[in-house]
């Protein structure tokens, strides 16, 4: 049954309520007895006497009824909302540009799209999500980087807004460059100041190296974005030849393709870098290699089943 969140009775209470009164009690003294006004009492039992047997019966007489006005005089004209209901399916426009269209005030427009459920603009389709997994660690590797500010005074990003500003003038920052296993999810990171082409490819070599030693299968593809230090580095991709893996481009603007890479990142961003209030970046960077560890060894990853990356890779050389 209906009953308003903020009802002073249930429907059993009223129909106590109700109890009293019939049983003897003046309105007032049954409210003082229930706890609640006389007006309240008086309207539960007025809809008792007008009530039916069947209502009685079901006891539907004792819900609450709609605070829906039943006449509204300064409702819109009917012709306006269908105008301003056509000029919105035509144009897709706000209400602040669908004023001079349609002759309304901008708040009327908006009162009119909320009430028909037309106050958000159309989006586009997203896109169809194709999910996939290569069947072997170590075969299919993510290559990305994210930049973190360096810090000597911690501020306001783990602190709140009102927090003082963080002293990072002259610091420059910090470059995490990151590797992930297609199959494991098993990640591989160096911090660096840069990412010209040349770091970029002596830290796919180590990673190489670090995943081989692991016992994972050598490296068939690399994937990456279209980042020039990427695409046009010699040093990058001479080290690609001699993996004899496969380079794999992204499609322009389409991070999504790169999502294993993408997606650690933002988990290490919160769960490391803005986790905690450190009091320099240099203590960041201390605890990166244990928190990487835990992740690695540790830490439950949904798109495994809930299980660690490590147990996802075969024949773990210790």
């Amino acid at each position: 049954m209906r009953v308003h969140a903020n009802a002073p009775l249930t429907i059993e209470g009223r129909r106590r309520l109700v109890e009293l009164i019939l049983g003897g009690l003046s309105v007032r003294e049954a409210a003082r007895v229930r706890g609640v006004s006389p007006a309240t009492a008086h309207r539960w039992i007025t809809r008792w006497t007008a009530a039916s047997e069947d209502q009685r019966r079901s006891l539907s007489c004792f819900t609450d009824r709609s605070s829906r006005p039943h006449h509204q005089p300064r409702r819109s004209d009917p012709d306006l909302e269908a105008r301003i209901l056509e000029a919105r399916a035509r144009t897709n426009l706000g209400p602040a540009r669908l004023a001079h269209i349609v002759g309304a005030p901008p708040s009327t427009i908006w009162k009119v799209l909320k009430r028909h459920g037309r106050s958000r603009g159309a989006c586009a389709p997203r896109p169809i999500t194709k999910r996939y997994e290569w069947a072997e660690a170590g075969a299919l590797i993510h290559i990305d980087t994210a930049k973190l500010a360096r810090f000597d005074t911690p501020g306001h990003r783990t602190r709140g807004r009102t927090a003082r500003t963080a002293r990072t003038e002259g610091l420059g920052f910090s470059v995490i460059h990151v590797a992930i296993d297609d199959h494991s999810r098993y990640a591989y990171i160096e911090q660096h100041t840069d990412e010209k082409g040349e770091t970029c490819a002596r830290f796919l070599q180590r990673a190489l190296i670090h995943f081989t030693d692991l016992g994972m299968k050598p490296a068939e593809a690399v994937m990456t974005d279209n980042a020039r230090n990427y695409r046009s580095s010699n040093a990058f991709q001479e080290i690609l030849r001699a993996a004899g893996a496969k380079h794999i481009l992204t499609p322009p603007y389409t991070p999504r393709v790169n999502g294993k890479a993408e997606r650690f990142i933002q988990t290490m961003k919160r769960e490391w870098a803005y986790a905690h209030e450190w009091p320099s970046s240099r203590a960041r960077t201390r605890a990166l290699g244990s928190w990487l560890r835990t992740y690695n060894r540790r830490r439950l990853h949904s798109g495994i089943g809930n299980r660690p990356p490590i147990s996802r890779v075969h024949n773990v050389c210790e």
